[in-house]
Formats: C-alpha cells, sequence, structure tokens
C-alpha cells in the first residue's frame, strides 16, 4: 500500500512540473495574440490595449499561479479568440477523442493479444514471422501516410468508408462507428506492433520457467500451457504496454484527427496553436498530459498489485 501512495504521489508532483513545462513552452511561442485577433493593419495603440485587456501584459509568475489557481477550481479559462469557456468547449472535444480512442482500443488490444499468444504458439514458424513482419512495417509509417492511402483506396477508390470523419450527437452509434471507420483503422495500426510484440516477448520469458518444463511434460497442449500457465504470468509487462498505447491513443490522435477532420482535441489544439491562443493551448496541453500520467500510474498500481514480490517486498 505505501508503494502505491508513493506512485500516485510522485504521479501528481511529475503532473505539477508538467503543468510549469506547459506554461513556459506556451510563453516562447512565436507570434501575437492581438495581432492575430485584429490583423496586420491593427495601430500600435490597438494592439497595446488588447494586449492590456487580454492580461498577456501581467508578469509571468502571477499568470502562472493565477491559471494553476483556476485549473485546481475546475476554471480553464476563456479562450483569448473568441470569448467562450474553454471547460465547456473541451468537454465536448475530449469526449469526441475518447470515443475514437475507445473504439481504437476495443479493437487493438484484443488484437493484439491474440497476435501474440499466436505468434509465440507458432515461434519462429511462417505465421510468427508474417505476423511481426506486418505489424513492424505499419508501426514504421507515419500515421498520417497511413491515413492518407486508406483515405484513398478505401474511402475514395472503394467507397466503403467516408473520408472525413464528422460526427454530431444526433447520430446514431452506427452512423457514429461507420465516420470513425478510418481513424480507428489508423489508430489500431499504430498501436498493434507495440502491444503484440510486447505480449509476445513477455510470455516467451516465462516459458523459459521451470513449472513450463513441468507442464510439458505432463503432456499438456502448448495452446493450454501458453494460456492457462504462462499469459497469466507475463500479464504485468503486457498490462504496462496496453496502458502506454492507451494513453498514446488519447494523447498522440492530434495527427490523425487533422488528417480526417475529426472534432477531437487534436484539432482542437491545432486550430487554436495557429491562432497562439495560449490558454486554450495551455489547458489542452495539461489535459493531454493528465491524461498520460494518470494510465502510466495506473499500469505502476496494477503492476505493484499483481507482483506478490512488489506487495510484501523483504
Amino acid at each position: 500500500m505505501k508503494l502505491v501512495v508513493q506512485r500516485i504521489a510522485l504521479g501528481l508532483l511529475l503532473l505539477f512540473l508538467v503543468s510549469i513545462l506547459i506554461f513556459a513552452g506556451t510563453l516562447i511561442l512565436p507570434g501575437d495574440v492581438a495581432q492575430s485577433i485584429l490583423g496586420q493593419s491593427a495601430t500600435p495603440e490597438a494592439l497595446a490595449n488588447l494586449r492590456e485587456e487580454l492580461g498577456v501584459n501581467e508578469p509571468a509568475l502571477t499568470r502562472y499561479f493565477d491559471w494553476l489557481g483556476g485549473i485546481l477550481t475546475g476554471d480553464l479559462g476563456t479562450a483569448l479568440t473568441n470569448g467562450k469557456d474553454i471547460a465547456e468547449s473541451v468537454g465536448s472535444r475530449l469526449k469526441n477523442t475518447l470515443f475514437l480512442a475507445f473504439w481504437a482500443a476495443v479493437i487493438a488490444v484484443p488484437l493484439a493479444i491474440f497476435l501474440g499468444l499466436l505468434a509465440v504458439r507458432y515461434r519462429d514458424r511462417w505465421p510468427d514471422k508474417l505476423i511481426s513482419g506486418i505489424t513492424l512495417s505499419t508501426i514504421s509509417i507515419p500515421e498520417f501516410l497511413i491515413g492518407y492511402v486508406l483515405m484513398y483506396f478505401v474511402g475514395v477508390q472503394l467507397g466503403w468508408a467516408p473520408t472525413v470523419a464528422t460526427i454530431y450527437d444526433s447520430m446514431s452509434l452506427g452512423e457514429k462507428l461507420n465516420a470513425i471507420a478510418l481513424p480507428v483503422a489508423v489508430l489500431t495500426l499504430v498501436v498493434l506492433a507495440h502491444m503484440m510484440r510486447m505480449t509476445r516477448a513477455a510470455i516467451l520469458n516465462v516459458m523459459q520457467s521451470a513449472y513450463i518444463e513441468t507442464a510439458e511434460l505432463k503432456g499438456l497442449t502448448m495452446f493450454n500451457i501458453i494460456w492457462k500457465h504462462a499469459f497469466p504470468n507475463s500479464i504485468a509487462p503486457i498490462v504496462n504496454v496496453v496502458m502506454l498505447n492507451l494513453a498514446y491513443l488519447v494523447v498522440g490522435v492530434v495527427v490523425v484527427e487533422v488528417v480526417f477532420t475529426y472534432p477531437g482535441m487534436g484539432q482542437y489544439l491545432v486550430d487554436h496553436v495557429s491562432k497562439r491562443d495560449l490558454p486554450v493551448v495551455q489547458a489542452c496541453g495539461l489535459i493531454f498530459a493528465a491524461v498520460y500520467i494518470g494510465l502510466n500510474m495506473i499500469a505502476d498500481v496494477v503492476s505493484i498489485l499483481s507482483n506478490p514480490k512488489l506487495r510484501h517486498p523483504k
């Protein structure tokens, strides 16, 4: 229990340090939000007045603690470019991103574990080599390239799925799933290799154990040995890599959302980076960091709870 509390405290400390980096990083971004709002023809007096009104002339330390205080009370601030409450805008966008990540995970996680088990069952034979070759090829190709290839062949040439992944609250679940088919396929291909390779490596590591040899001498089939004995004892590293990839599905969707014009957090972030809207960029950055750190923290806790050596250290 002490180790779990330490991991949670470390995660919160890391999130605090990341908030400092995010705030400092946005301050050094080139561009001027006042210039972006008023345009190139704005007079120096108008720019100075707008900067004063937006509060960007305040000292950086004062602005950081004001921002952090707002975050702790649930106030993400107001977008400088349109005056809208960021929390309200982020709410629907985050829901869309989580919806996309959820369905990608529903497909990718079971498929990766199945392929990992299959690769172990036929180790060093053609199924193992084929699975490894295909998954390593997909992870080596940038997401945007996979997206454009699928968009052209599956969306344009075959017409099986829409090339623009736009969803609305009024759409049915089936219509939403049809709309996000291509981005889900891209995300699945990207994260599949990591999880499959880790599953394969973790199970192969356990297969060297003495009790596996005992199971073989008992005459158990290879499938039963892998499924009933090797897989349960290799679950901790598999959970770790699954959590890391789930974090990527939420945090790393920026490129995929932009490619398919999906109304999620990534598209929202990119739109406001181009406008130099610092409060929106800071809020999105902190939310992405919180999700990534949170899922990693959950992976650490699960590893501790599933490992008797860590639960009961000598």
